[in-house]
């Protein structure tokens, strides 16, 4: 049975601490006490560089919607044509999210995660600098998706095997969080360097920033044979089915406000992305903070005794999608900068406070399986961001262009609308017990414990 690496976690006045141990080899137990390795040892240590992963990922997804959006205005890019540019990122990425979780279990997360930062960074610096071909970067964005669509069930499978359950919500959150902080970062500081630099040189830049992650990741590799994957009885499962719908409608909500935020800020609140300075940032701050708080929030209410696993993943993720849907209804009538920055911040960091809920119960279901569960998830997240992303460029379109309220009332509601559906089929069919693979081994019960 595969062993997985341990360090000796501690926990004091709520916050990690670490002492170093090595890698057990596969079938030796756990490490020597005392042992040490480098700094990618520590579990601590492990989840700031998965963590630093999902700020740089994003980063590059809010630039390329920064420089492309300059650029298609430079050339008069329709909206639908715009949308179909913007959600080609996500056929790719879609495609590789279940091979992305095989493959991290396969030959191990850290290696998968090297892999995909390489290609995705060289397809990001080979990307066309203007948009007058709007084929040539459409493609380019599907090869972009496909290498990026490894990172997060890679990042699942690394934090299965690194984190014990009772520090999981924290650690997941705590890693997908990156994902905003990302997002904000990008929108406070990548619009002027469009601006200054021109787009081509921005997306030159987020490419470079993936190679210089990629310098900073050291890796181990387990080697031996991985356990068989219960397809079907996964598959058939509603449990898995809630986690796989309740990112769906997430991402949907997600992916439709990341992609359209810089033109709602132009179109509808008539704003200069450059000039907005920190506010055009907000959305994302706050949901990286929400993100946290929701991970914390569900190990609190898990450990104190105030509820079982189930019931604390279904109080955070309703709450999370509730209130988001409410947030979302609210924006299109927002008539100034500050009142859609507030519905905005409000939609997103409700949405990512629900990531202590559904985007953590994997772990609790399938922890062995941790990684290829994220991929299936994530593929329909992916799906919906395809779909939204699209489908949002032609309401506004068929709504008479970006600057009318119309298309994106429709297309809020439709967002609104599959948050709160996927919260009632969470709260069906959730579950907080083990339903696929063994039991932890001796090894991690061991180190977990001490």
């Amino acid at each position: 049975m595969d062993h997985r690496r341990a360090s000796n976690p501690t926990v004091a006045h709520g916050v990690w601490q670490f002492a170093a141990q090595a890698s057990p080899q596969p079938g030796a137990g756990p490490a020597p006490s005392g042992s040490k390795r480098g700094w990618l040892e520590p579990r601590f240590h492990i989840v700031l560089a998965c963590f630093l992963a999902t700020v740089t990922i994003y980063v590059e997804r809010v630039g390329f919607s920064i420089a492309f959006t300059a650029m298609a205005s430079k050339v008069g890019v329709e909206e639908g044509i715009k949308g179909a540019v913007l959600s080609a990122f996500y056929w790719g990425y879609a495609i590789s999210q279940v091979p992305g979780g095989w493959a991290a279990q396969r030959f191990g997360g850290e290696r998968v995660l090297s892999w995909s930062f390489a290609l995705w960074s060289a397809a990001v610096l080979l990307t066309p600098g203007s948009a007058g071909n709007a084929r040539l970067m459409a493609a380019v964005r599907v090869g972009v998706g496909l290498a990026q669509g490894f990172v997060i069930p890679a990042v699942h499978t690394v934090l299965a095997g690194w984190i014990p359950p009772s520090e999981r919500a924290r650690a997941v959150s705590l890693t997908t969080s990156g994902l905003y902080l990302g997002s904000a970062v990008a929108m406070l500081l990548l619009p002027s360097v469009a601006a200054s630099l021109g787009p081509a040189a921005l997306l030159r830049l987020v490419g470079a920033l993936g190679l210089a992650w990629l310098a900073l990741w050291r890796f181990t590799l387990r080697h031996g044979r991985p356990a068989a994957t219960p397809w079907r009885a996964m598959l058939a499962h509603p449990a898995v089915w809630a986690i796989v719908i309740s990112n769906w409608s997430f991402h949907y909500a997600f992916y439709v406000v990341m992609n359209w935020l810089p033109t709602y800020f132009e179109q509808v609140l008539h704003a200069n992305l450059a000039a907005m300075g920190t506010a055009k940032a907000l959305p994302y701050l706050l949901m990286f903070a929400a993100s946290n708080a929701g991970g914390w929030a569900g190990d609190w209410l898990i450990n104190s005794g105030r509820c079982g696993v189930a019931a604390g993943r279904k109080v955070i993720n309703t709450a999370g999608f509730w209130s988001a849907a409410a947030a979302l209804m609210l924006m299109p009538a927002a008539r100034s900068v500050t009142a859609g920055v507030l519905f905005t911040s409000l939609a997103l960091g409700c949405a990512g406070f629900s990531r202590g809920g559904f985007s953590v119960n994997h772990m609790d279901v399938a922890p062995k399986f941790a990684g290829v569960v994220m991929g299936i998830s994530n593929t329909a997240g992916t799906l919906s961001g395809v779909v939204g992303v699209a489908v949002t460029g032609y309401l506004l379109q068929w709504a008479g262009g970006a600057s009318q309220p119309a298309g994106w009332h429709q297309a809020c509601a439709a967002s609104a609308l599959q948050c709160m559906a996927a919260s009632f089929v969470f709260i069906a069919a959730a579950r907080g017990e083990r339903l696929f693979g063994s039991d932890a081994t001796a090894a991690e019960q061991a180190a977990w414990d001490r």
